[in-house]
């Protein structure tokens, strides 16, 4: 992945920089990520990770599945996305998985939108033909910016997983890339 790093004014006029996640992110992206999966906002995930553990996953990442970071002026991160094996078969080469984590505190403040839109850029830049994700019906603020970044539901995987006793639906849905 280049060294890309784009710049994003949001909303409320502060500056974004999205740029690609390096072994040093590790702190952050595993704060952000275990914050997303304690709110249970986002993930069927429900164990938390360690720094380590996303230090080593993000060195096993292959050159089409990036990872980046969305950070501050002062260089504070505020989030981490990346595209993801949607399927190992090879005739799925073509689609990807996303995700993205945003740190409590910077929600509803565009840093969501800034990275799925660098997402999307880097999934063309790799060759993708479609972009895939799976979401809880109840993540209002992610189901408007999927919405409004193209994406169509497809479906809905009833009862997909079980969190704190209880079965949860997930929105299943796609973005071509040559739309």
């Amino acid at each position: 992945m280049s060294d890309e790093r784009l710049e994003v004014r949001t909303a409320s006029a502060s500056v974004l920089r999205v740029r690609p996640a390096t072994a040093d992110d590790a702190d952050a992206i595993c704060l952000i990520y275990n914050q997303g999966i304690e709110d249970r906002v986002a993930t069927l995930e429900t164990e938390v990770r360690t720094p380590e553990e996303r230090r080593q996953w993000l060195t096993a990442r292959s050159p089409r599945h990036p990872v980046i970071v969305a950070e501050d002026a002062d260089g504070a991160v505020l989030g981490w996305g990346s595209l993801n094996v949607f399927n190992p078969r090879p005739a799925y080469r073509f689609v990807a998985d996303f995700s993205i984590y945003v740190e409590r505190g910077a929600r509803g403040r565009g840093v969501g939108r800034a990275m799925l839109t660098r997402l999307i850029e880097l999934g063309r830049e790799h060759g993708y033909h479609k972009l895939v994700l799976s979401a809880f019906p109840t993540n209002a603020s992610g189901m408007a910016l999927y919405t409004r970044l193209g994406f169509r539901t497809v479906g809905v995987y009833r009862e997909q997983g079980r969190l704190d006793g209880q079965w949860v639906d997930t929105i299943i849905m796609e973005k071509l890339l040559g739309e």
